[in-house]
């Protein structure tokens, strides 16, 4: 089941998001990030922190853990950090120059389940995690919302291009899937956090 977060507690997610990744590019990021005495933020949870370009929608960056055994507020900061490192990008990464035109969200994840097989999940409401002898790929719930890929193209495209083999594989019954839902914080322009108050000019 997605968990649910107060707008002061999306507030604070979205916040320790900005100041990671503001400080990993000033070279002053340290790992302990921010403290929290709201149980919600304190819960242990794997998480995805995505950056786009707002209007293109290009992907920026996407970096995930899925499951943590810290306080889910001290995952969502290690994790933004994390991705200003997306490898995909290799040499095109984020700069402190970019953020304004960048927008952030959150996916807060909840506990994996096993599936019966590798067509057993809801197509627009879990996510998946396909595992193949040493090598796995996810895709959060969303994506199949954005596509509009059937169940089969989803698990296609995922072993192709998340595990980097055959598009077949999923038929393969040593194939294993996990699926899970989220909760996604955002999306918000980077800097939305810098606007000034409704009525200021």
């Amino acid at each position: 089941m997605a968990i649910e977060f107060s707008a002061e507690q999306r507030r604070a997610l979205m916040g320790a998001a900005r100041a990671s990744i503001r400080t990993a590019l000033a070279g002053t990021w340290a790992p302990d990030g921010p403290a929290s005495d709201d149980p919600a933020l304190l819960q242990p949870s794997g998480c995805f922190v995505t950056l786009h370009e707002r209007g293109t929608h290009r992907l920026r960056g996407c970096i995930g853990r899925m499951q943590a055994e810290g306080p889910l507020i001290r995952t969502v900061h290690a994790t933004a950090a994390g991705a200003l490192e997306d490898p995909r990008f290799g040499d095109d990464r984020v700069t402190t120059g970019e953020l304004p035109r960048l927008e952030m969200d959150i996916s807060v994840l909840s506990p994996m389940a096993p599936a019966a097989n590798t067509l057993d999940f809801d197509l627009l409401n879990d996510g998946i995690l396909l595992t193949f002898g040493t090598r796995s790929g996810v895709f959060l719930p969303q994506v199949a919302r954005e596509t509009g890929w059937s169940k089969e193209q989803l698990l296609g495209r995922l072993c192709s291009e998340k595990m980097g083999l055959s598009p077949y594989v999923w038929q393969n019954p040593h194939a294993r899937l996990m699926k899970f839902t989220s909760t996604i914080v955002g999306p918000e322009a980077f800097d939305a956090d810098l606007a000034p108050p409704a009525g200021n000019v």
